[in-house]
């Protein structure tokens, strides 16, 4: 078998990959492995379950559009956060959305929560909300085969604002901070803590009640300095912030 290379591509494979078998690539993989990364027979790439193990692998043949691929021995290394951190993100326009999500993965964030502020410009009815989570679901496994993770983080369904934190345990070991424009406590100035959970809202802020319902639910008042930053790059600073205080960044 030959062993994995740096660069060889990754594919998130959602099947068993006992080592030394030979396996067809389902038909999403498959196709970018031939179609888009042209590789062939002998190539290498690295297959992932997303539950955390990985097998380097090496294509032994094309048929058409059939990609079979011979599996190695297992890995399971260690590429998750020391520090577990939820992100729950207003919902933000299609491409700020993305752009949220796909950097909190890269930043080790276990689990992401769109929620449904009164100021966000989106508005989701069920059967949108549906293909939504589809697509970022996607974006997950797309940002996981990108930066080299082996597990995937879950996206939680969509949810209103005042649901999302009816639902949040009292008493909550983990440290909930809301990130909101004004006064507030900064991060360096915390007790570090081994989970958080971030809450950040839409374009135009939270609401003053909502941010009142927040502290509500026990949640700190986090001010990342004296700019304001955008939806989209609020959520991803303060992550990388808190990898570099207490993670490992």
């Amino acid at each position: 078998m030959t062993t994995r290379s740096a660069d060889a591509p990754r594919f998130h494979v959602a099947l068993p990959l006992p080592a030394g078998e030979l396996l067809e690539l389902p038909r999403e993989p498959g196709h970018h492995a031939l179609r888009v990364l042209r590789l062939g027979a002998g190539d290498a790439l690295v297959l992932f379950d997303g539950g955390g193990r990985e097998v380097p692998a090496v294509i032994e043949s094309v048929q058409r559009d059939r990609v079979l691929v011979r599996l190695g021995e297992a890995l399971s290394p260690l590429r998750e956060s020391v520090l577990r951190i939820r992100l729950a993100q207003a919902i933000s326009a299609r491409e700020r959305m993305d752009y949220t999500i796909v950097k909190a993965v890269e930043l080790g964030v276990e689990a992401l929560a769109p929620v449904a502020a009164r100021r966000s410009v989106v508005r989701l009815d069920e059967d949108r909300a549906g293909k939504r989570l589809a697509h970022w679901q996607s974006l997950v496994v797309s940002a996981c085969e990108q930066c080299g993770r082996n597990r995937l983080p879950s996206v939680e369904p969509v949810l209103p604002l005042a649901q999302w934190l009816a639902s949040l345990p009292a008493g909550g070991e983990e440290l909930r901070l809301l990130l909101h424009p004004g006064p507030g406590q900064r991060l360096r100035e915390l007790h570090p803590a081994a989970a958080v959970t971030l809450l950040v809202g839409p374009e135009g802020g939270f609401a003053p009640d909502e941010v009142a319902a927040a502290l509500a639910a026990g949640f700190l008042s986090v001010c990342l300095g004296p700019r304001i930053l955008r939806t989209e790059t609020a959520g991803p600073a303060a992550i990388a912030a808190l990898q570099a205080l207490w993670g490992d960044l």
